[in-house]
């Protein structure tokens, strides 16, 4: 069965609301990879960190709720949410900033299926974000709901894949390359990280593949 961008489902009246949200959002950008381990949230945190001192205006949203780790690169320790007719992000180091530990307080997050798609579809839509020039969201590894719902969800999405220099860490990008070009949906290009010697095996994939390098 091939995964699709339609919803057989009934139509959640939230999910109208997302665009709403995002309509001053000029670009949305998920740093995603094919499985853990290999840098995304650091290399999710350092970007929006390096657009925001291009003086960018720029937002970091942790989609990653059962391992957040955003909050801990940024040095985030008062999570405070506040509320005015949605929920306002917090300011760490000039961006706009939302994750899951906001709400669960470090606590563990045993979401699944459709307790992590109604988690996401309830910040999308409740969020104020604002006028951004971009959005940052810090994916979950793999391919999964989250993955699955952004793509559904947010209609300018793009993605920004994440790899090391090895044959298993690109076979699963390889299968998240494939799934985004059955959608349609743009990629930015793939970055590989923790390169410890010289290989070009990752660079000459990817140009096999038709996509970018970094």
């Amino acid at each position: 069965m091939k995964a699709s961008k339609e919803s057989n489902s009934p139509v959640d009246p939230r999910i109208a609301v997302i665009d709403k949200r995002l309509e001053n959002v000029e670009r949305v950008i998920a740093v995603s990879s094919g499985k853990g381990g290999v840098g995304k949230s650091l290399i999710a945190s350092v970007l929006a960190l390096h657009l925001t001192r291009k003086g960018f205006m720029v937002g970091l949203f942790d989609a990653d709720f059962t391992s957040p780790s955003t909050h801990r690169i940024l040095g985030v320790k008062n999570l405070e949410i506040k509320e005015e007719r949605g929920i306002l992000p917090m300011s760490v180091h000039g961006l706009k900033y939302m994750s899951i530990v906001a709400f669960s307080r470090e606590k563990a997050l045993p979401l699944r299926g459709a307790d992590v798609s109604n988690a996401l579809i309830e910040l999308f839509s409740a969020v104020l974000w604002g006028n951004l020039n971009y959005l940052i969201v810090d994916m979950p590894p793999g391919i999964g709901d989250v993955t699955l719902d952004i793509i559904r969800l947010v209609k300018k999405i793009e993605f920004l894949i994440v790899s090391t220099p090895s044959v298993l860490a690109f076979e699963t990008v390889e299968k998240l390359l494939a799934l985004l070009k059955e959608l349609k949906v743009p990629v930015i290009g793939v970055i590989e990280n923790m390169k410890m010697k010289k290989s070009s095996f990752i660079k000459e994939k990817v140009a096999e593949l038709g996509t970018s390098f970094f």
